[in-house]
């Protein structure tokens, strides 16, 4: 039987990956990860807006915590095959206190729980808030699917929720195992728990003791760190839980299972270990491999797995079945039915009666008319009349006389300018208590006119006119200038500080030139070098070189929120690895690997004004 966890960072994003794209259902993913126990986190994802097949394949029962604030955020799952496994009980959260409705009887509950203690400033329940947990009692052991809070977002209030959900964490295993529960913990722990576990773990400690720190303090500075290398057992019998993937691989470096993607750290391998598989050493005899599958994409994770023996055979030499002792027994030949928790109990998906599909219609649908749209011979055919007609939510008021356009034949008024019978209209349907047959005609937007290759005087004179207002000259220009006020011309407007602030004023620049006014066609010489211009404005940024390979840079787009959002930057293309030029500020020069990405940075508009000097005449 294999248990396996996985960070999958949204189960929408999953299946856009391979091997998953080649895949029909979400039963079939879960068949393609061959585990018994599947227990993912960071579903972001909610009850509301979860697919059915994958709140219920067919394969599998399914357990769920989601966050009871923030939709879409965090979230856990634990999916056990039917054939394999049924879980005895189940309950969401870490404290007790999330409790379904009915809430759990005494039977229902897993163990003893934690109580409030009085050094941890957030109420428990807070702490359970955000879909972080899920506790499977298997028999023989209790899982307990785990996302804890991320290491390292700088925020105080989040630093004290971090170590706070350590805490409840912990207190729960040793709650468990006072009880005489074995325990599995699983799952993504936001933590390194040893150097080893860190693609930068020696350069840490260098860079300790280079600041006057001793020993391994440069790397052990995290809360987070100490709290997980102290819950581990250690050679000398202290700690709670074993690191059996370790101690399957005591000596292998570089078994990451975290990269930022970002930067295209899973190429080069610079990554952490974080997801972890946690056992009390009473289950270590029960587990006959350990390891991670970085191969298998699809996340900025990869998946961590244990494989348990079908039987073992204790010191007096009694054999022990795992299927005896794993999961719920079947009762006078009727399959074991999951616990309450299970998705499968979920109203939206229970039978629903044939009868409640032919109920009394609403009382709004039974007052309200259907809406009708007059038409006229005159005025053509309404597009799309049947929208209005069917929809219930439509109100239509009336419409006022002086945006009526009526018949003439009708009216006896002088016929008016109607645009082609080609063109589209749209109807607006009349008031049912009115007697006159009116509809509002939305005519479309006429094009300026030419006259000898140049543009009267209500369209757009020049390219100008985008960029600043036009002068006023004389008479005509008065009346221009009225024109263009009646016309909404856009005003002048200063060009703000952007990235785009060269190509801004270059633009600016060639549109106010007076050769711009005619096609370039009918300029002459002045054409080609207008020409060249408006190519030299529009052609894509060259990429600079980057100071220390002096290879072409990469192109990035700020997407964090601030005023620099949007913004573009040309940065080192080599891959980040282990010792890549962060900078002086951050990394000391011994230090630094040439062969990784160096600490070139430059702005695109700083590009752009390099790559128009180099194209000035000398």
């Amino acid at each position: 039987m294999r248990v396996l966890t996985w960070n999958i960072n949204g189960v929408r994003t999953l299946p856009q990956y391979h091997p998953w794209t080649t895949l029909k259902t979400f039963d079939d993913i879960l068949n393609h990860l061959d585990a018994d126990i599947v227990c993912f986190q960071e579903m972001k994802s909610s009850r509301q807006i979860l697919p059915k097949q994958v709140a219920l394949p067919p394969s599998f029962n399914s357990f769920f915590s989601f966050p009871l604030r923030k939709t879409g955020y965090s979230g856990a799952a634990v999916y056990t095959r039917k054939s394999a496994v049924v879980p005895l009980k189940a309950e969401e959260g870490l404290s007790g206190l999330l409790q379904p409705r009915p809430p759990f009887s005494h039977s229902e509950c897993i163990g003893i729980y934690p109580s409030q203690k009085h050094d941890i400033e957030m109420d428990y329940k807070d702490l359970d808030s955000e879909g972080r947990a899920l506790v499977i009692d298997f028999g023989l052991f209790v899982l307990i699917n785990v996302y804890c809070p991320n290491d390292g977002t700088g925020s105080e209030e989040r630093e004290i929720f971090k170590v706070e959900y350590h805490q409840l964490l912990e207190t729960r295993v040793r709650a468990l195992i006072t009880a005489g529960r074995e325990v599995v913990v699983v799952g993504d722990l936001n933590a390194c728990a040893a150097i080893e576990d860190h693609c930068e773990g020696r350069i840490m400690v260098e860079q300790g003791l280079a600041a006057g720190l001793e020993g391994e303090d440069g790397f052990w500075g995290r809360d987070s760190r100490r709290w997980l290398r102290d819950w581990l057992c250690k050679d000398d019998g202290t700690g709670t839980l074993v690191d059996i993937v370790r101690r399957f691989w005591p000596d292998r470096q570089g078994m990451y299972t975290c990269w930022n993607t970002k930067i295209s750290a899973r190429d080069t391998n610079y990554g952490t270990r974080i997801d972890f598989v946690l056992i009390t050493p009473g289950l270590v005899p029960w587990v006959k491999a350990a390891d991670i599958l970085p191969s298998l994409k699809g996340s900025d994770h990869c998946p961590v797995y244990i494989d348990l023996h079908d039987e073992i055979t204790g010191a007096d030499g009694t054999i022990t079945r795992l299927s005896d002792v794993l999961g719920a027994r079947s009762v006078a030949g009727e399959p074991a039915e999951p616990p309450r928790l299970a998705a499968k109990y979920w109203d939206e998906f229970k039978q629903k009666l044939l009868s409640t599909f032919f109920g009394k219609k609403s009382e709004d649908r039974k007052s309200g008319s259907p809406l009708s749209v007059s038409r006229s011979p005159a005025l053509g055919t309404a597009e799309n009349p049947e929208s209005l007609e069917n929809s219930e939510q439509s109100t239509i008021s009336p419409v006022p006389d002086d945006l009526l356009i009526q018949s003439p034949s009708a009216s006896g008024l002088a016929p008016v300018d109607q645009p082609p019978a080609t063109a589209k209209r749209r109807l607006v349907p009349n008031d049912t208590k009115s007697s006159t047959k009116k509809a509002r005609v939305t005519e479309p937007r006429k094009a300026p006119m030419k006259q000898n290759g140049k543009l009267k005087a209500g369209g757009q004179a020049t390219l100008a006119g985008f960029f600043a207002q036009p002068k006023a000259t004389g008479s005509k220009a008065s009346s221009s200038k009225a024109h263009a006020k009646s016309a909404s011309s856009p005003p002048a407007q200063e060009p703000s500080e952007t990235d785009e602030g060269a190509d801004y004023q270059f633009a600016l620049q060639l549109s106010q030139a007076e050769d711009n006014v005619l096609p370039l066609s009918s300029q002459g010489s002045s054409g080609g070098e207008s020409k060249q211009k408006w190519t030299s404005l529009l052609a894509p940024t060259k990429a600079p070189n980057c100071t220390a390979h002096n290879e072409p840079a990469r192109e990035f787009t700020v997407g964090k929120p601030g005023p620099n959002k949007g913004k573009r930057f040309f940065v080192c293309a080599r891959p980040v690895g282990p010792g890549y030029d962060k900078g002086r500020a951050e990394r000391l020069r011994q230090h630094v690997d040439p062969q990784y990405k160096c600490n070139f940075f430059m702005w695109a508009s700083d590009a752009r004004r390099e790559m128009a000097k180099e194209k000035e005449p000398a």
